[in-house]
Parts: C-alpha cells; sequence; structure tokens
C-alpha cells in the first residue's frame, strides 16, 4: 500500500494553472473495495471557469456542473458522449468555478484490477485518457462531490522540475482550443497525447 503523505485543502484553493502544473507527479489513489488502485498524474487540463468558454462553469451553475460551484478541493465527474467519464478536481474559490482535469496516469498500484477493469490492456495505454483512466480506476457518478481524500485521494509523489513539464494546447475541443492549458511531463510514455 502506498503511504505517502496525502494533499488536501488549500493544495487546491489557489491559481487552477499553478495546481494542474503542481499535480504533475503526484499520485492519484481511488480506494476501492478491491483496495488501492492508480498512479502519478502525468497529464492535466485546465478550466477556467467563467473566462474559459471550454470550462463547463463558464454560462453559470447547472444540474452537470454544480460541484464546481462549491468550493475547491472537491471531485467533479461527468459523463462525455454518454459513455466515458472524466475526473476533474475543483479549484481556486466559490466564487472562481474552476477545475482541473486529469487527463493520464502512469499506473502504479492495483494494475492488475485496474486491467481488468479495462478487458486486460497493456499498461501504456491503461490510463492514457480521461476515458480510459476513469475506466481503470472505477471512477463514476458515485464520486461526484466528495472531498479529495474521502475516496479518491492525492499524494505527494515524484519532483517534477519545471523543465520537465510541456505547456501545450487542451485536446478535443472547439472552443478556447488555442490556450495553452494542457500539461504533461516530458517523454512520459503514458501521456494520451503527444
Amino acid at each position: 500500500m502506498v503511504k505517502e503523505k496525502e494533499i488536501t485543502g488549500f493544495f487546491f484553493e489557489r491559481d487552477t494553472v499553478t495546481v494542474a502544473e503542481e499535480l504533475l507527479g503526484c499520485l492519484l489513489i481511488h480506494n476501492t473495495p478491491k483496495g488501492p488502485i492508480g498512479g502519478y498524474i502525468v497529464e492535466t487540463e485546465a478550466y477556467l471557469g467563467y473566462d474559459d468558454p471550454a470550462c463547463h462553469s463558464c454560462r453559470g451553475a447547472t444540474k452537470r456542473n454544480e460541484v464546481m460551484f462549491l468550493g475547491s478541493g472537491l471531485v467533479y465527474v461527468y459523463l462525455i458522449y454518454g459513455l466515458y467519464y472524466c475526473l476533474n478536481f475543483t479549484t481556486a474559490s466559490d466564487d472562481k468555478p474552476e477545475a482541473v482535469l486529469i487527463r493520464a496516469i502512469e499506473p502504479l498500484t492495483g494494475i492488475e484490477t485496474m486491467q481488468s477493469n479495462r478487458n486486460r490492456i497493456g499498461e501504456k495505454d491503461l490510463c492514457s485518457g480521461p476515458g480510459k483512466l476513469a475506466q481503470a480506476l472505477e471512477v463514476d457518478l458515485k464520486l461526484n462531490g466528495t472531498k479529495v481524500g474521502e475516496k479518491v485521494a492525492i499524494k505527494v509523489g515524484k519532483d517534477i522540475l519545471q523543465k520537465q513539464i510541456v505547456k501545450t494546447t487542451r485536446v478535443g475541443l472547439s472552443q478556447a482550443a488555442d490556450l495553452p492549458l494542457r500539461f504533461y511531463i516530458r517523454n512520459n510514455p503514458f501521456i494520451s497525447k503527444r
């Protein structure tokens, strides 16, 4: 079992871009009935609330995005294409409904369980994309609105130097597609897309 120090509270109450960058290298662990499953975060995207047309909260609160308006340090899960869940963490503050999407992790613990959840996919493709990651980690709407640390924990992991972080545009967007709000660890084989 992974015993690293948990990250909670003030970590998520900061600038969303900073949080997105500093989550790289941290451990993401989902404590399931089958045991802990997870790995090192290697790719994230920042979503900047009212000022970001690609952010769910840019037009105000809805049933789908209401968690983004409840403060920082919460798990925000939503369904895309009617098929795939996406895992996010709320950031900033109540009046700034922002979040960080976790796009990919490097599997570390519970790999056999994750492979079973994804029909025996190899490790490199196991969690290399938000939908794949959610399926492997058993992320669904039951986690939506829970506090970080309750069922999904973020723990101190590897130190990532600023020069190791690639900043580029987000993936699969039609609006605000040119903003450099995607972050990943350079040369990491577990990211979703180069």
